[in-house]
């Protein structure tokens, strides 16, 4: 059925009202890091009125926010990285092979999208403790890799299953072994489902503040999220700075977003239509 001019319109106009809602606390909050606190108590939704980078020079010489950066790309990358690797091939393994345990293990993989990984905590630290991982990124590292796995092995699992069983059978017979057929003819045709798993894995690393708040107490370790608690005094809290760090570390989150945003939206409605 197709859509009328007016529906159309409609719709258009929507979509904009959409977007400018969902834009606008981004807006807010780069302008907010170019006021000074006094601008910002008195006039919080203006633009600033003069453009200024000095909150930005101020925010790398009152905190260790190179130390914080780099300590979440780091954790964030690697972890997405694991996650990617050993869920695509559990994936491959799960969805074109038949053995008896195969049902049982994908099941395996289930119940860990069941059970929030936060109750097992005190485990968790007594397991880092007697590992010698306490106030190191790799306690993080591991935490987010087994976290991530369950979802993205559920995710790629269908996209394999998806794939035509022909496109393997004309590979094997043009002489690929296992590995060959999985890194070079379905794992690229996964694409859509590989960003999906990047962009929400990544955005649950970076912005996760509960985890480097347990395992990690050295100032020079901290991950953005809880380095940037240093900023919240108990009697004054610099507001101009804590939106300058909150404007970096949103930017690297915007920048994969973009450059995978195709590849996670076809991934999100794959499987909608014929």
């Amino acid at each position: 059925m197709k859509m009328t001019v007016g529906g159309r319109a409609v719709s258009y106009v929507l979509a904009y009202l959409f977007a400018l809602i969902a834009l606008y606390p981004i807006v807010l909050m780069i302008s907010s890091s170019l006021k000074t606190n006094m601008e910002i108590f008195a006039s919080p939704l203006s633009l600033p009125k003069t453009f200024s980078l000095d909150t930005y020079k101020k925010l790398w010489e009152v905190v260790p926010f190179a130390d914080f950066l780099w300590n979440s790309v780091f954790v964030s990358v690697l972890s997405v990285l694991l996650i990617t690797v050993f869920s695509a091939m559990a994936a491959f393994y799960l969805s074109r092979f038949s053995f008896k345990w195969t049902a049982g293990l994908y099941f395996f993989f289930i119940i860990g999208l069941m059970i929030p990984i936060k109750l097992g905590i005190v485990p968790l630290f007594l397991l880092m403790k007697n590992l010698g991982l306490l106030n190191s990124l790799w306690s993080l590292i591991l935490i987010y890799t087994a976290g991530g796995i369950p979802i993205s092995v559920f995710i790629l699992t269908g996209f394999f299953r998806t794939l035509p069983i022909e496109l393997e059978e004309a590979a094997r017979i043009d002489g690929c072994s296992h590995f060959q057929v999985f890194w070079r003819v379905l794992l690229p045709l996964i694409r859509p489902a590989l960003a999906t798993v990047v962009i929400i894995n990544f955005i649950h690393a970076w912005n996760d503040f509960f985890f480097p708040l347990i395992f990690i107490q050295e100032e020079a370790l901290k991950t953005i999220p809880v380095g940037m608690m240093v900023l919240f005094g108990e009697y004054e809290t610099d507001w101009s700075l804590l939106f300058a760090g909150l404007t970096l570390s949103a930017l690297p989150m915007i920048v994969v977003f973009l450059m995978a945003s195709r590849q996670f939206m076809e991934g999100l409605t794959a499987g909608a239509v014929k």
